[in-house]
């Protein structure tokens, strides 16, 4: 075996692959996408270019992973085999791991002491936002599950914001399924600066010497007549809901081609009527949600069994009977039909589709003629891992679930610690069999995994081949798909391989020549477009304190970008704090109706008014008096009582990008922009109760809402000034530190 031979390689440690030498060459000459399939070594890519970087130009390496298992895997790979100096160990502080777990000023520390970090972008975007560190000194980003990069996803941002402020940037991105849309892959260079593209595929000659033998097997499997009565059932439903909204003259698809894309564009249909204040559209709506919930009923059907439909069902009944339960959802539960099926599925006291028994058997042939064999078993809901689980379990065969972190009804999530300790253990043979969602089809470093089943076909291209490329990586492997007849299994097999030959034909499409053409030189960022400095943006912008929860949004990345001073904190109140007077509240129009319809809209602009002298409410967007089923003139008497009632400034914006303007100026404005801040804004009229108020809210700490308290418990304005320390701290939310400022300042000569 040859060895890569790098200076900050450890020697004789990796094996050298023409083929990856070549993408990492060409990687050095700009921004690149690197495309290889699973199992093919990217992470090795990515090594060999952080070698050259760190070697020829030095600074440091960021490495971003959408998940924390997949951080913590790149972390220990890079740890295993770079040398951050040529001939030398590297300190423990030179490798580091940032995710949401590592409080804030750990991870600025941790960041200035290190030469490779590995993240997950959200933290690193917050501490950008927050300007905790800066990327100048980055000498190569690299972008891993890069098809990720569309919409308002993290990469995005951090692409853009390292591309035009790093003294030297270099970004590589990787990914193994770009996806057959070249629309989307377009959108994805673009969004990451890509200027070449670096892509193999197993027929390629070069790559082939690597390739083992995958062995894909399909099992068609038959439902039971239980299970098919039940369908009957469900599309019966579907169809009378349908012939509704037929005679609503809505153009409906056939129940039998009741597919997300016909359910999409009956709903575009039923907003745009929505949008022309068309009655009829609204009980249409809720017509729609329910063949949404009985579409899916129809997939756990056919594809999942019948436990999971049972719970389904269940879930359904209890939401149905709910007070707080949707009206689609009520009316369901109320036909008598959907009640008959849901009694009839109480009556099933094992699981009836054949797809456990047919999983438990091929898992058992394996690990008998394979004892060491390691597989993975991919299900699409959770319900049926769990369901998975126990009947594995329960035949005698060690096996663990590994899904994401949220909760779902009583059922817990797993930790990002425990999905990378439940990897471990599968890794290390603890168990032979893992039964994984879909966050197990990202970036696994599961080494030879002999076997995957697909408990259903999956008609994403992108979910199938990363599915696949858990197994046939060091050793031959299989992959059995189970396909349900005359299902939608049976249109997700076509459909995924479809799509899978559509996309390797465009990722060869997508190669940038090695040598462009003289009339068509590969693309370069122009120096012109590099933006000020991170350390030249410091101090010049006005300062804005948002709620840590907004940084997911486009207003708080576009605030970046025209260079406010941000600082992220959980605040109690609003989403936005401009000095010690304003305090903003952002809804989008949706969210505003939303929580007017169910959560409580006035007691939350209650407790922003009471904060500060100036709160101010935010609606974004075209929609609000369309967003729900809502009389105008109710929606006006709501903005009446908070700006007339409440004393809330409301202004209306577009967009994200428009809020964010809004956001600045009034920043501006505030900053001093028109001349010093009269201490006591004046009302044209306050009453006497206003007065003594606004009097004692004017003391360090303590603003309206305790001045009321204070008021209301000493009676008078001079009997709150004449209080001793303990009399203060005896009103609730009046602390130590507040009652010394009130006793101080009344107290303490002026001079």
């Amino acid at each position: 075996m040859k060895y890569l031979s790098h200076p900050l390689i450890r020697p004789k440690s990796l094996e050298e692959r023409r083929y990856q030498l070549s993408i990492a060459l060409r990687a050095l000459d700009g921004n690149t996408m690197v495309v290889l399939p699973t199992g093919l070594g990217k992470t090795v890519v990515a090594l060999l270019v952080a070698a050259s970087r760190l070697y020829s130009h030095g600074g440091r390496v960021l490495m971003l992973a959408p998940t924390k298992p997949l951080v913590e895997q790149h972390y220990r790979f890079f740890r295993r085999f770079l040398l951050v100096s040529e001939g030398c160990e590297p300190e423990e502080s030179d490798f580091v791991m940032l995710t949401g777990e590592t409080l804030p000023e750990e991870r600025a520390a941790a960041w200035a002491a290190c030469r490779c970090c590995f993240a997950t972008p959200q933290v690193i975007k917050n501490d950008c936002l927050a300007g905790r560190y800066s990327l100048a000194d980055v000498s190569l980003l690299v972008v891993d599950e890069c098809h990720r990069a569309v919409g308002n996803y993290a990469y995005v941002f951090l692409a853009h914001h390292y591309n035009t402020t790093a003294e030297e940037p270099l970004l590589l991105a990787m990914t193994a399924s770009p996806g057959g849309d070249r629309e989307k892959v377009r959108e994805v260079c673009e969004n990451l600066g890509i200027e070449t593209v670096e892509t193999r595929v197993e027929s390629d000659e070069d790559v082939r010497p690597y390739i083992h033998d995958r062995d894909v097997q399909y099992i068609d499997v038959y439902l039971p007549e239980e299970l098919q009565g039940a369908l009957i059932d469900l599309r019966r439903l579907v169809e009378s809901r349908l012939k509704h909204l037929a005679r609503l003259n809505f153009r409906v698809p056939k129940p039998g081609n009741l597919s997300m894309k016909a359910l999409n564009l009956l709903n575009a249909q039923i907003q745009q009527r929505i949008r022309m204040r068309d009655p009829s559209a609204f009980a249409a709506a809720s017509l729609h949600a329910e063949c949404m919930k009985l579409r899916h009923a129809i997939s756990l059907a056919e594809t999942q069994g019948s436990e999971a439909l049972k719970v389904y069902l269940a879930r359904l009944g209890v939401e149905g009977s709910s007070r707080s339960g949707s009206k689609a959802s009520r009316r369901l539960a109320g036909d008598p039909q959907f009640q008959r099926l849901v009694a009839r599925s109480r009556e099933w006291t094992e699981e009836l589709h054949p797809k456990v028994a047919i999983t438990t058997e091929l898992v058992r042939a394996q690990l008998r003629a394979h004892p060491d064999s390691r597989i993975i078993v991919f299900a699409t809901y959770r319900d049926t891992v769990q369901m998975l689980t126990s009947h594995l379990t329960a035949a005698g065969i060690a096996c663990e679930r590994f899904v994401g972190q949220a909760a779902k009804d009583a059922e817990k999530g797993l930790s990002q610690k425990q999905q990378i300790e439940t990897l471990s253990r599968f890794r290390d043979g603890e168990f032979r069999v893992l039964i994984a969602t879909s966050v197990g089809e990202e970036g696994l470093d599961v080494p030879s995994t002999d076997m995957v089943i697909f408990y259903e076909a999956v008609p994403s291209e992108i979910r199938s081949i990363q599915r696949k490329g858990r197994t046939g990586r060091s050793g031959s492997g299989t992959i059995v798909v189970l396909v349900t007849k005359d299902t939608s299994d049976e249109a997700f097999r076509y459909v995924s391989q479809h799509r899978e030959r559509a996309m390797i034909s465009e990722i060869r499409r997508m190669a940038t020549p090695a040598v462009p053409p003289v009339d068509q030189p590969v693309p370069a960022i122009p120096p012109s477009t590099k933006q000020t400095s991170f350390e030249e943006f410091a101090g010049r912008g006005p300062a804005i304190i948002v709620d840590d929860r907004e940084t997911s949004s486009r207003v708080v990345e576009r605030l970046h970008e025209l260079g406010a001073v941000i600082t992220l904190e959980r605040l109690e109140h609003g989403d936005y704090a401009i000095g010690d007077r304003i305090l903003v509240e952002r809804k989008t129009d949706r969210d505003f109706m939303d929580t007017l319809v169910e959560r409580d809209l006035f007691g939350q602009i209650r407790a922003l008014a009471d904060a500060v002298p100036r709160p101010i409410l935010i609606i974004e967007g075209n929609d609000l008096f369309t967003a729900r089923n809502i009389h105008p003139n109710a929606i006006r008497g709501t903005l009446a009582a908070i700006a007339v009632d409440m004393g809330v400034t409301l202004l209306r914006t577009e967009d994200a990008d428009d809020t964010a303007a809004m956001l600045y100026v009034l920043a501006q404005r505030e900053e001093g922009g028109r001349g010093d801040r009269k201490t006591h804004p004046r009302k044209s009229y306050r009453s006497l109760r206003e007065e003594q108020e606004y009097a004692l809210a004017s003391f360090p700490n303590i603003g309206l809402k305790h001045a009321r308290m204070l008021l209301e418990h000493f009676g008078s304005l001079k009997a709150v000034i004449e209080a001793d320390l303990d009399d203060l701290m005896a009103v609730r939310g009046i602390g130590k530190k507040t009652a010394r400022g009130i006793w101080d300042l009344a107290r303490r000569p002026y001079r």
